[in-house]
């Protein structure tokens, strides 16, 4: 059920198959174009080497902050749409995608267990997520410390910026 305020959640977006920055963008363009979503800032594309699962393509990276008046499960229901829509097959944990669009955190909500955990139980151990995520939130806490300070942490090795700015999204 959708609340009556907009609240803030950040995404996560990746892909390594076909052109994942142009469907990282026409995902981001869908969510801006609902009525209870609007994109209000999205990261440089990154380009990442291929985490957990190394032997496969590269990958492009971004995350976006979304105001939303949805609760926390439509809005990964939302997302998971649009994967569907783009495509998007699950084979294997961790293995190539067209787009994967995941829900990193979400405003006053701390969940564990279930379908969605929030914030994203992994999201401080990646550097390919917190790189762009600071972009956009270096402030923002999770887990008692700031994306920033998660950032000096994480290992960024071989992830490098992709796009100039964060217009990228808007020009496909």
């Amino acid at each position: 059920m959708p609340s009556d305020a907009f609240r803030q959640a950040s995404l996560g977006l990746g892909g390594n198959i076909g052109d994942p920055a142009r469907a990282m963008a026409q995902a981001l363009q869908a969510l801006d174009a609902r009525p209870d979503c609007r994109v209000t800032a999205v990261s440089r594309l990154y380009r990442t080497p291929p985490w957990g699962k190394t032997d496969q393509d590269w990958f492009f990276n971004a995350c976006a902050l979304v105001e939303t008046l949805l609760e926390p499960e439509p809005l990964l229901d939302t997302c998971l749409g649009i994967e569907r829509d783009m495509k998007r097959e699950r084979k294997e944990r961790w293995g190539p995608r067209t787009i994967d669009i995941d829900v990193l955190t979400f405003e006053g909500v701390a969940q564990s267990g279930g379908r969605l955990e929030l914030p994203h139980p992994r999201m401080t151990g990646r550097g390919f997520v917190l790189m762009p995520l600071a972009d956009v939130a270096p402030t923002l806490e999770v887990q008692g410390r700031t994306v920033g300070s998660w950032l000096k942490d994480a290992d960024v090795a071989g992830i490098e910026p992709a796009s100039a700015g964060a217009e990228w999204w808007k020009v496909t």
